[in-house]
């Protein structure tokens, strides 16, 4: 199996840390393809970057950096009673394999004019899915892992198709027989099902605050678009449909329109 995980912040984060402990903390640590989940204090503001973050009533909030993000971030606070500070987030730079995929069918590769129509069309229907952004907090609760499988593929890797350099994979892959039961990895709502060019069947979840999921290369879809599901309700089965040389579940984490990494929230083994 392979595994990356990141778990250790720098000094200098820890130290800004504690400095606002009981009024900010989080789970994780600010790196390339990260998603950081916490909670401050009720009334609250924060800002990424210079972007607003949703913070719920309860002060939980999400917020997440991109596989190319800048080695630093600065998150703004407002706090209840007015008053702001800044602070500066050393975000950890990882290093991408090179994974290079071979036997697939040319018109998946180099899709022709129809082909490309389509595909964006899908990739607008995608982005209206990954922009949802409502209160919900699903987001906060321990992320299961969506299938049992091998892992043959990992967020961020650089992509050769039949020779030819190709957008990084923005997710993880898990292998296993068509039909595998494949299972919501947090709660949440479906607000995006259908059948799409490279990704096949596919279905999206909504967290809340803009953290989704998505499940593609499907056999079967089982949960409806609009259906609420708990974590761990089986929603789709595996299948081979798409842009893929096997049976496998690709399996995306997002923060609106920012690919981030799953594996680092999963649990160390397959439940």
């Amino acid at each position: 199996m392979i595994a990356r995980r990141l778990l250790l912040a720098s000094p200098a984060l820890l130290l800004a840390r504690r400095a606002v402990a009981q009024e900010l903390t989080w789970n994780g640590v600010p790196a390339q393809g990260g998603l950081l989940r916490g909670q401050a204090l009720a009334g609250t503001r924060l800002a990424l970057d210079g972007r607003a973050v949703r913070v719920s009533p309860e002060g939980y909030f999400a917020l997440g950096f991109s596989r190319d993000h800048d080695p630093s971030a600065t998150l703004s606070i407002t706090k209840p009673d007015g008053r702001r500070e800044e602070m500066r987030l050393p975000v950890a730079k990882r290093d991408w394999d090179v994974q290079r995929i071979t036997g697939l069918p040319g018109a998946m590769v180099t899709p022709d004019e129809a082909a490309l129509r389509r595909i964006t069309a899908e990739r607008a229907q995608l982005a209206a899915a990954r922009g949802v952004d409502n209160a919900g907090t699903g987001f906060m609760a321990p992320m299961a892992w969506p299938a049992r499988g091998r892992i043959s593929g990992i967020y961020g890797s650089q992509r050769i198709l039949n020779g030819q350099p190709r957008q990084p994979h923005y997710g993880l892959d898990i292998a296993a027989p068509t039909g595998t039961p494949i299972s919501a990895a947090l709660p949440g709502r479906v607000t995006l099902s259908g059948d799409f060019f490279f990704f096949g069947q596919i279905l999206v979840l909504d967290h809340g605050h803009g953290v989704n999921t998505l499940y593609a290369h499907l056999s079967q879809r089982i949960a409806n678009e609009g259906d609420v599901v708990a974590r761990g309700d089986r929603i789709a089965l595996m299948g081979a449909t798409g842009r893929v040389t096997g049976p496998h579940l690709h399996f995306s984490l997002s923060w609106y329109q920012t690919f981030l990494d799953p594996q680092p929230l999963l649990p160390a083994e397959q439940g």
